[in-house]
């Protein structure tokens, strides 16, 4: 199997990881070093490292109860990248049902997760999972 498809397997296997609600096996996806960088202002954007993830990935599966999935539209891999166009669907616990599509840039290192870049309409995002709440220096804007 050469590299991309390897690559391309790892990314199948995170987000059935991810629809499982296995945080486990999401957090052994990454490297010692590795971390995930959600775009935007939204409350939930930023840079999160492993152990931050660590701590807080269980935390989603809380807002949604009955569970979230991501379905995978296409991958493309090209050496150790894989770019992902994805969309999901889940019922938060507020009672609103949450869809939103993506674009995820996975970078791996010696078979482990180096960098998670998360792109997604932050307006969803802000509407549903942040309960329409903005960080201060956003909503003072």
């Amino acid at each position: 199997m050469s590299p991309e498809e390897s690559n391309k397997q790892r990314v199948r296997d995170f987000f059935a990881a991810m629809n499982a609600g296995d945080v486990p096996t999401i957090v052994a996806a990454y490297a010692d070093d590795g971390y995930l960088w959600t775009m935007g202002g939204t409350l939930i954007s930023g840079r999160f490292s492993k152990a931050q993830i660590q701590g807080a990935a269980g935390q989603i599966y809380e807002v949604f109860p009955q569970g979230i999935q991501f379905t995978l539209d296409a991958l493309t891999a090209e050496g150790e990248r894989v770019a992902v166009e994805a969309h999901s669907q889940g019922r938060h616990v507020s009672g609103k049902l949450y869809t939103n599509e993506y674009h995820f840039l996975f970078e791996f290192r010696d078979g482990k997760l180096a960098v998670l870049k998360e792109y997604m309409d932050t307006e969803r995002v802000t509407d549903i999972l942040c309960g329409g709440q903005r960080p201060p220096q956003l909503a003072d804007a």
